[in-house]
């Protein structure tokens, strides 16, 4: 799954905290809008979102910084599945420094799939379960 990016853009100075480098908060936005880029490619799509009255919630998330980035700075997103359960995801998203390939950050995350109505779990389809299946991360990519 690591062929293609998941998320693209730029660091904006306003996007910079007191220190000059880019705040937490951007990170994580950042990192939410490689989630679904990754989940589309998986099958889970806005339009099988919508039709199906499914969501992703979040309910875990590690975060590791290594790396500052600047203002000017040129950011991508990696992502690899790494688990998919019943009803739920285990990915991994990488952020690089697209100009140096340096890592800046890297983050886990747990999300499970939900029935919105419910406001609870429900089981992947299974055309989403097979898209999904076929983006699992070898191990020795892990």
């Amino acid at each position: 799954m690591d062929q293609e990016a998941t998320y693209r853009g730029t660091v904006y100075p306003w996007q910079c905290d007191h220190v000059g480098h880019m705040n937490i908060m951007w990170y994580v936005g950042k990192f939410d809008e490689a989630n679904w880029n990754l989940f589309a490619r998986l099958g889970l799509t806005p339009s099988y979102l919508r039709s199906s009255g499914r969501g992703m919630a979040a309910v875990q998330q590690n975060i590791t910084y290594k790396r500052e980035l600047l203002a000017g700075d040129i950011v991508e997103i990696h992502s690899r599945l790494l688990e998919i359960g019943d009803k739920s995801l285990r990915f991994r998203h990488e952020m690089r420094n697209a100009e140096t390939g340096e890592i800046a950050a890297t983050c886990e995350i747990t999300g499970v799939h939900m029935d919105r109505g419910l406001r609870k779990s429900a089981p992947f389809a299974d055309a989403v379960r097979q898209t999904a299946s076929m983006h699992l991360a070898e191990p020795a990519e892990v």
